[in-house]
């Protein structure tokens, strides 16, 4: 009588899970991407607005709360883009995988494992950056109040930066069973709530005078664990996609291995896509104030296409790995390819139309003609290429799907190359303009894009198993 109670109820669970994992491999391919990228992309544009609404709320603070948040946040980043993208990813791939072929006990047993990578990496970050952010920041021109607001920033994120590790690896579990909204949903309650509570702990409430720049960061960690809870709570329910609590918690070194074959190389892309910048920057830089602020803002528009891409991204990486899984291999690549050349129309589109007419995009930003004119100037030139950079994005995530790294972290590695020596040849040996060096940063997103997709074209990575 118990076995014939637990076989009922386990059966819904089977049944959802074989119509979410059935949908994955048997569904219209565009249909379907649309249907798990959309909640992607509304939650990533959550995150977006955080950075911009944390912006506003320091910058009541002064210029000094600014600068040392400024010394923070490509740190912030860049361990932001490998718990979401390299070792969220990853996992999202691993689960998937597991779930395609129908092993789901495979699926249940690298969750655990990947909640344990992010508790060691979580753990490397805080010991790494309460040990030595203060003599980081300085290399990096933090001095006195700036360098104090800085550290008041790190010490509490990073400190707490378990929560925001455990919130992406869970998600990157969920999206790997398939399902897009719940993370989405997650992020989009997580970004709400540090819109009420970060102004109540940066600038305090009746007697209570706040924690200046650390309360923002404080509401970060504690939005970010309630995500956290939430995600755990879904995944240890009995009745869930994936079950945490189906085996004994200890390390495994083959799943660890597996999971760490794709999370380790595509952790190295942040380092990189943000190297690339930081040389181009260095290089424009050398032709001037108007350059480098027409610049700086012209390239923010790429901001705008990376939740696109990202969102679009998460879901090939899933839908990719799910085939992969089912011995689907044809499916596989043709989803690929789908999706991959969705995200270029889009951010295609929105290049086209900024290179075409650069002031509807720079105009918001400056006033300065000649910053507009250098702004113009790059998105005539560069904006052109946003339909490379979207495809080139979107193919680096179904790589990661599929588990071949090699390609797109070797395209990684050439646009750098690119910019770099292309750009000091440029401007220290040719002397030309500045155009010349837009031309420059534009062949590396065409490296970038172009490599990845020969690799899928030729090398047909979609026809073995990872």
């Amino acid at each position: 009588m118990a076995n014939m109670k637990t076989n009922a109820a386990a059966a819904p669970t089977s049944t959802a899970m074989a119509a979410r994992t059935r949908d994955l491999l048997h569904a219209p391919l565009l249909g379907m991407l649309w249907r798990l990228a959309t909640p992607n992309i509304m939650g990533l544009f959550a995150m977006t607005i955080v950075i911009g609404y944390d912006g506003f709320i320091l910058g009541r603070l002064g210029a000094d709360a600014l600068a040392g948040v400024a010394l923070v946040f490509p740190l912030s980043m860049l361990m932001l883009q490998m718990s979401a993208g390299g070792i969220g990813g990853a996992v999202s791939a691993a689960v998937a995988r597991a779930l395609g072929s129908g092993n789901g006990n495979e699926a249940n047993r690298l969750a655990q494992q990947a909640i344990l990578i992010a508790c060691a990496l979580a753990a490397l970050f805080t010991v790494l950056m309460l040990g030595f952010g203060r003599n980081i920041y300085t290399l990096m021109g933090g001095k006195a109040a700036t360098l104090s607001a800085a550290m008041a920033y790190s010490n509490v994120f990073f400190g707490g930066v378990l929560a925001i590790w455990l919130t992406n690896v869970l998600a990157g579990i969920v999206r790997g069973s398939g399902n897009m909204l719940l993370p989405s949903m997650m992020l989009m309650a997580a970004a709400g709530a540090h819109v009420l509570l970060s102004p109540l702990l940066v600038f305090g409430w009746g007697p209570w005078a706040g924690l200046g720049v650390a309360g923002a960061a404080l509401s970060s960690v504690c939005t970010n664990m309630l995500a956290a809870i939430a995600l755990a709570v879904h995944l240890i329910r009995a009745r869930g996609p994936v079950q945490l609590q189906s085996a004994g918690w200890r390390p495994q070194a083959r799943l660890l291995r597996t999971i760490m074959r794709v999370g380790a190389p595509a952790s190295l892309s942040p380092l990189l896509s943000n190297g690339s910048i930081a040389v181009a920057t260095a290089l424009i830089g050398s032709y001037g104030t108007s350059a480098l602020a027409g610049f700086g803002i012209a390239a923010r528009l790429e901001f705008i296409m990376i939740p696109i891409a990202f969102g679009f991204g998460t879901a090939l990486t899933t839908l990719v790995a799910t085939n992969m899984g089912a011995g689907q291999h044809k499916r596989a690549l043709q989803a690929t390819w789908t999706g991959s050349l969705v995200v270029a129309a889009i951010t295609g589109g929105i290049g086209l139309t900024a290179a075409i007419e650069p002031a509807l995009w720079m105009n918001h930003f400056s006033s300065d003609l000649a910053v507009r004119a250098l702004g113009a100037d790059y998105l005539h030139v560069v904006g052109t290429c946003y339909g490379l950079f979207g495809l080139g994005l979107a193919l680096f995530f179904a790589s990661q799907g599929a588990g071949r790294m090699f390609w797109p972290i070797a395209a990684s590695v050439s646009r750098i190359v690119v910019v770099a020596l292309g750009g000091w040849i440029v401007v220290h040996v040719l002397h030309l303009p500045v155009g010349g060096l837009f031309f420059v940063i534009a062949t590396g997103f065409a490296v970038y894009a172009l490599m990845i997709a020969g690799s899928i074209g030729l090398g047909s990575w979609a026809r073995q198993s990872p």
